[in-house]
């Protein structure tokens, strides 16, 4: 990587002990479509192009308490279990960013990841430099203690991810159906289980949520989502920042589909099963907590997920329907429907 003449390079590495093996690991590190489960400061991944090799990447990350967006360059070398990155169009004071993915296999089943980054920043300043440095190096660490503890779950990551979606059809136009949905700010005493909804919109298309909502045993949860709004291709993806329960992680999106049969609305939801979580909630459930998470236990805390995110996906959609179809802009009273989870 080569910064401006006279410009330092900074240079970070991270490391951390995996007790799972190497391969396994690389794949997680592999897998572009699931990096935001398990990469705490990723909201959202849209891979632009790939070749099986070489993958251009528009990627919406956290940093430094904004949302920023950049376009991002992989180069995969499996066989060496290695795979270079390079940012692009990133934001000032940093003026170039790249680094490298690496697993080693160590003895035992068990392997080494690291990352190493290289940035310089514009005008070589150590305040920025001291800043930007802060939080790679925050989130590379929380990057890896994630991906450490998905990999040594006992379950495999395909018993702890389910993604699914729910939709209705819905004869009204389908700019009033994302007009519902973009203004959640709406959404407090429509929806039984949504107390509190607050919603800051820091740049055009990034809205940031924290709400506290009412879960399906009762309890209180206050929690938050990043949503990034692409008003002209009817989509609304969405991270929650602070999930609930079983959760580890969740992701998802509302999109609007028109066809010849009229309007389309979805809600996508992808989600990552907290193993640990599980564990504790055993003895709810009659088991030791002391015993593996059974295929019988997953799948019942998988058929419970999918029911409150469900639930709630549900009569959302539907009062996106009615707001679409009453052609006026002003939104129904209520849904008479007990929710689950979160925006």
């Amino acid at each position: 990587m080569s910064g401006m003449p006279g410009e330092r390079v900074h240079r970070l590495r991270h490391s951390l002990e995996v007790a799972a093996p190497a391969g396994a690991v690389f794949a997680l590190l592999a897998d572009t479509a699931r990096r935001p489960l398990y990469s705490p400061h990723v909201v959202h991944v849209e891979r632009l192009d790939f070749d099986g090799v070489r993958e251009r990447l528009r990627v919406w990350e956290s940093a430094g308490g904004r949302i920023r967006s950049s376009l991002l360059v992989r180069v995969q070398h499996p066989h060496e279990r290695r795979i270079e990155f390079v940012q692009l169009g990133r934001e000032t004071p940093v003026d170039s960013l790249s680094g490298e993915w690496t697993v080693e296999e160590i003895a035992g089943g068990r392997s080494v990841v690291t990352v190493r980054h290289e940035f310089t920043v514009a005008g070589d300043r150590d305040d920025d430099a001291a800043g930007e440095g802060l939080v790679t190096g925050d989130n590379a660490r929380a990057e890896l203690e994630s991906l450490r503890r998905i990999a040594e779950s006992r379950a495999g990551l395909d018993d702890l991810v389910l993604s699914f979606e729910e939709s209705v059809r819905v004869h009204g136009p389908g700019e009033l159906l994302f007009d519902f949905l973009y203004r959640a700010a709406d959404w407090p005493g429509l929806l039984p289980h949504m107390r509190r909804l607050d919603l800051t919109e820091p740049s055009p298309g990034v809205q940031i949520l924290d709400y506290d909502v009412r879960l399906p045993d009762e309890a209180a949860h206050t929690g938050g989502s990043v949503r990034l709004c692409f008003p002209h291709a009817g989509r609304i993806v969405f991270k929650q920042t602070v999930p609930s329960g079983p959760v580890a992680a969740h992701t998802g999106e509302w999109s609007v589909l028109p066809d010849e049969h009229g309007v389309r609305v979805i809600a996508q939801h992808t989600v990552l099963l907290d193993e640990s979580a599980l564990r504790a909630a055993l003895p709810e459930w009659g088991k030791s907590a002391t015993g593996p998470v059974s295929p019988s236990v997953l799948e019942l805390a998988r058929r419970r997920v999918r029911q409150a995110i469900g639930r709630t996906s549900l009569a959302i959609l539907e009062l996106a329907g009615q707001h679409a179809e009453s052609s006026v802009r002003s939104l129904p009273r209520r849904a008479a429907v007990t929710a689950g989870s979160l925006p």
